[in-house]
C-alpha cells in the first residue's frame, strides 16, 4: 500500500513538472497565447492565498495553545530565527565571492532607463507594521503575514494560559488545521493547469530577457548556483539536523514543496505544502507549525543570493567594481531585506529601497528599475529556495528542540 502511494506522488509530481515544461514552451511559441491564459494561474494562487491566512492562523496558534510547555515554544521560535539569520547570511557570502569570480556585468552601460519613485513606508511605520495592523480586518490578507503571525502567538499563549476555560478552543484550532491540511489537497488537483499557464504567461513576459544581454549573464550565474545550492547545502543541513537517515527522508519528501514553490512562485502559497511534507516526515506538529509560517516571511537565502545579484550588477552597470570592503555592508543588507523585512505590510520592494539608499543614494531613479526587473527574473528560483528550504530548515530546529535522534525516533514509530 505504502508504495502504491508514494507510485502515486511522484505520478502527480511528474505531471506538474510536464505541464510547466509545455507550459513554457508553449508561451516562447506563442506568446499571446501564454499571456492570455495567466488567468489560469492566477485562480491556483488566489485558492492558495485564501487557503493561508485561516491556516497560518490555526496552525501557529493551536500549536501554542496545546503545548504543555511554554518554554519550550520560546526555544522553537529562538532556534528558528537564528537559523534563518545564520543561513541567509552564509547564502550572501558564498554569492558574494561567485560575483567576484564571474561578475553579471562586464561594461558599464551607457544609457540607463530613469523611473520615479514611489511612495513606500518609513522605517517607523515598517516597525509598526512588523508587529501589528490598525484593524483585526487588517490581519486577514497574506500582506500582514507579520502581524498575523505575531497576533496568532499571542492568542495560542492566551489559549494556553486559560486552562481548563481554553480547552475547547485549543480543540478546535488543531481540528481547524487539519480541515485546511484536506483543503489544500483539494486544490492540488488544479495544480497542472494553473502550472501550465504559469510558465507559459511567465516565459512569454520575460523570455526574451531571459538570454539577451547583461541580463541573461547574470541569470546565467544565478540560475545555476540555486540548483547547486540546493542539491548541497540542502542535504548538508538535512544531515546536520536529522543525522544519518536525514538526507534521505529529506530527498524523498522536498519535490512536491519544490514544485510548488518554482510554479507559484510565493513562499506563502507553498505553506501548505511544506506542512504536508513536514508531517509525513515526523516532525513535531508544533515545529513544523511555528517553523514553517514563519519560514514563509523570514526564510530567504533565495533572496539573499538576489540581493547581492543586484548590488553587483548595478554597481556593474555605473562601472564601480564590488571589492571585498563591500563584503560586510552587502551581507548585512541582505540579512535585513531579506530575513528581516519580508512579509510587513508597507514593505513592497522595501529591498530594492534599502539597497537604493544605501548603495546607490544619488542614482535611485536609475537604480531602482533594474533592482525590480532582476528581482522578477530571478523570483522563481529564488522562491524555491526560500520556501522548500523552510522544510529542510525544520530538520535543524527539530535536532535542537527535540534532540539529535529525532527522525530516527520517528522513522521507528512508523515501522
Amino acid at each position: 500500500m505504502e508504495a502504491k502511494s508514494v507510485a502515486k506522488n511522484y505520478r502527480f509530481m511528474i505531471i506538474m513538472l510536464a505541464a510547466m515544461v509545455i507550459g513554457a514552451i508553449v508561451g516562447a511559441l506563442a506568446p499571446g497565447f501564454g499571456n492570455s491564459i495567466a488567468f489560469l494561474g492566477s485562480i491556483f494562487i488566489n485558492l492558495m492565498f485564501c487557503i493561508v491566512v485561516p491556516m497560518v492562523f490555526a496552525s501557529i496558534a493551536g500549536a501554542v495553545a496545546n503545548m504543555k510547555n511554554r518554554r519550550r515554544a520560546g526555544k522553537i521560535m529562538g532556534v528558528t530565527v537564528a537559523t534563518f539569520v545564520i543561513t541567509g547570511a552564509i547564502a550572501a557570502v558564498i554569492y558574494f565571492i561567485l560575483v567576484q569570480i564571474f561578475p553579471p556585468v562586464t561594461a558599464a552601460w551607457t544609457e540607463i532607463p530613469a523611473e520615479e519613485m514611489g511612495e513606500y513606508a518609513t522605517m517607523t511605520q515598517m516597525i509598526v507594521n512588523i508587529f501589528t495592523a490598525s484593524d483585526f480586518v487588517g490581519l486577514l490578507t497574506r500582506r500582514a503575514m507579520l502581524p498575523l503571525i505575531v497576533f496568532s502567538l499571542l492568542f495560542g499563549f492566551a489559549v494556553n494560559l486559560s486552562g481548563e476555560a481554553g480547552a475547547p478552543v485549543a480543540k478546535l484550532l488543531e481540528s481547524l488545521t487539519a480541515v485546511m491540511l484536506k483543503l489544500v489537497q483539494l486544490v492540488t488537483y488544479y495544480a497542472p493547469i494553473a502550472f501550465f499557464a504559469i510558465f507559459a504567461d511567465l516565459v512569454a513576459t520575460y523570455g526574451p530577457q531571459l538570454v539577451t544581454g547583461s541580463y541573461g549573464r547574470a541569470l546565467a550565474l544565478y540560475y545555476p548556483v540555486c540548483f547547486i545550492y540546493i542539491f548541497t547545502a540542502w542535504p548538508l543541513f538535512a544531515w546536520f539536523g536529522g543525522g544519518k537517515d536525514g538526507i534521505r527522508v529529506m530527498l524523498q519528501h522536498i519535490a512536491k514543496p519544490a514544485i510548488v514553490s518554482l510554479g507559484t512562485c510565493s513562499s506563502v502559497a507553498t505553506i501548505p505544502t511544506n506542512m504536508e511534507a513536514a508531517a509525513d516526515t515526523g516532525i513535531s506538529k508544533d515545529i513544523s507549525d511555528i517553523v514553517l509560517p514563519l519560514g514563509a516571511t523570514m526564510h530567504m537565502d533565495g533572496s539573499c543570493f538576489s540581493c547581492v545579484l543586484k548590488v553587483a550588477f548595478v554597481l556593474g552597470v555605473f562601472g564601480t567594481p564590488m571589492g571585498f570592503d563591500k563584503l560586510i555592508p552587502v551581507v548585512l543588507v541582505a540579512v535585513l531585506s531579506s530575513v528581516g523585512m519580508s512579509g510587513v505590510p508597507g514593505g513592497g520592494y522595501i529591498g530594492e529601497y534599502i539597497i537604493c539608499s544605501i548603495f546607490f543614494p544619488q542614482q535611485m531613479e536609475l537604480a531602482f528599475p533594474i533592482l525590480v526587473a532582476i528581482g522578477n527574473l530571478v523570483d522563481p528560483p529564488a522562491t524555491m529556495i526560500n520556501a522548500a528550504g523552510d522544510y529542510v530548515v525544520s530538520f535543524i530546529v527539530s535536532r535542537f528542540v527535540d534532540g539529535k535522534d529525532w527522525l530516527q525516533k520517528a522513522l521507528a514509530e512508523k515501522r
